[in-house]
Order: C-alpha cells, then structure tokens, then sequence
C-alpha cells in the first residue's frame, strides 16, 4: 500500500469492493447477517476503521465456509449477532469510542490533579 492511498482511504474503498462481491456470492440470509455484522463492528474501529479490516476478512471467509458446508446462518452465528460482534471485538481487543473517551477523560482528569 502506497502512502497516496493510505491518505485516501482508496485501499479500504477496494477492500470494501472486494468484501462486497463476496458477500453477493452468500445467502440472503448470510448477506442480512453480513449487514448486520459490519453496523455493529464499525463503533470498534478506530478513526479510519483500517483496525476492522482483518476482523471482517476473517468473518467473511467463517461465513464463506459455513455457506459452503450448507449450515443455516443461527447454526454459524446464534441468534445475537450484536453479542458476537462484541465479544469478537473483545477478543481482539478493539476499543470502542465509549471506551476511547473514557480513557480520554481519565487521563485528563489525572493530568489536572497533577498525577
């Protein structure tokens, strides 16, 4: 990746691309599911989303496989997919905003007691 499009956002913007004609390959119900997944990883990443990037590429290809094995998208996921965002977020430790601006706000207020 160049610099020229690391400022641009463009190497995202083809990733997003590629993600996307993946996607179209899966279910209806995969594709939902897939929507549904990214609304609710997006509040992890960080200012350009770029930390998200192999946490979805791994998603995709879980829900590629399980597509190809034939197996029902509650079988993959369950039934709280916000709840195995989170916990997939957890896992590879991406912060949300909340968690940023408390973090933000902790270090200013210890900065001001002179700590």
């Amino acid at each position: 990746m160049n610099f020229w499009d690391k400022i641009t956002g463009n190497d995202m913007t083809r990733e997003f691309k590629a993600f996307e004609l993946r996607v179209k390959k899966l279910p209806a119900d995969y594709q939902a599911a897939w929507e549904e997944i990214i609304a609710n990883l997006m509040p992890h990443g960080d200012f350009t989303g770029r930390n998200i990037m192999p946490i979805l590429d791994g998603v995709l290809g879980l829900l590629e496989e399980s597509a190809a094995e034939g197996q029902s998208i509650q079988e993959v996921l369950g039934d709280d997919i916000k709840g195995f965002c989170a916990a997939l977020a957890g896992e590879e430790k991406a912060k949300s905003f909340r968690d940023k601006w408390r973090e933000q706000l902790n270090k200013n207020v210890a900065k001001k007691l002179g700590k």
